[in-house]
């Protein structure tokens, strides 16, 4: 099967095998559709999940009740419905940015065990995560990125990057000068045009095809 990154509420994950490892991405809530990703490393068969945004049954049926960390994108509500029942049932620790950390904790009654900062690594078996923190969206979203060793990099964006422009920042022009100017350095200024990357909604994308409407993104403030 080919890997479209096309899913629907309800509907099956989508599975893309990379050389270290397996990408399971899953749509849950019909109103929000959001995107959950399972990343397993293919030599342990250690299991990440970013984002328990909704529908803790199907998750833990994705990953077979097996989890060894959970990465909370961001703390709005809608990617962590799910993150306390997936934690009852499972044990993993959470993981999240630590501006973001306290409200994710306020809203869900789970505890960050690791607070992320720029730069910081998550490990999924033998596999390694790097942290991108891209503030405006909110204060504490972050990113993580995958070094493929044998092709591309693969980039999983929360909810400030998608194709055809960077989070909602809500009519804030502050916020959105930072997001835009963090995504601009941090993702496009680090990392190749062929980077797919994996938003919290909706369809993948790659940063060449994005990179040429970057002034005018800036230009129209959203």
């Amino acid at each position: 099967m080919t890997y479209t990154g096309d899913v629907t509420p309800g509907g099956p994950a989508d599975v893309r095998e990379l050389p270290q490892l397996t990408i399971r991405k899953l749509a849950v809530d019909e109103k929000m559709a959001n995107n959950c990703y399972l990343l397993t490393c293919r030599a342990t068969g250690a299991n990440l999940l970013i984002d328990a945004a909704d529908d803790a049954p199907a998750l833990l049926e994705l990953s077979g009740g097996r989890l060894a960390g959970i990465v909370t994108t961001h703390q709005h509500w809608d990617h962590h419905r799910a993150l306390a029942d997936v934690v009852a049932a499972t044990g993993a620790p959470v993981y999240a940015g630590a501006p973001d950390a306290e409200a994710i904790t306020e809203q869900t009654g789970v505890e960050v065990a690791t607070r992320l900062a720029h730069g910081d690594t998550v490990r999924v078996g033998e596999a390694e995560l790097s942290v991108i923190a891209i503030a405006g969206h909110t204060p504490g979203s972050i990113a993580l990125l995958h070094r493929d060793p044998e092709g591309t990099p693969h980039l999983f964006t929360g909810d400030s990057l998608f194709p055809g422009g960077v989070g909602a920042t809500f009519g804030d022009a502050e916020a959105f000068r930072t997001l835009i100017d963090e995504v601009e350095a941090k993702v496009f200024g680090t990392l190749p045009d062929d980077t797919w990357f994996y938003p919290g909604h909706g369809s993948d994308g790659q940063l060449g095809n994005e990179r040429p409407h970057l002034a005018e993104w800036r230009e129209r403030g959203w």
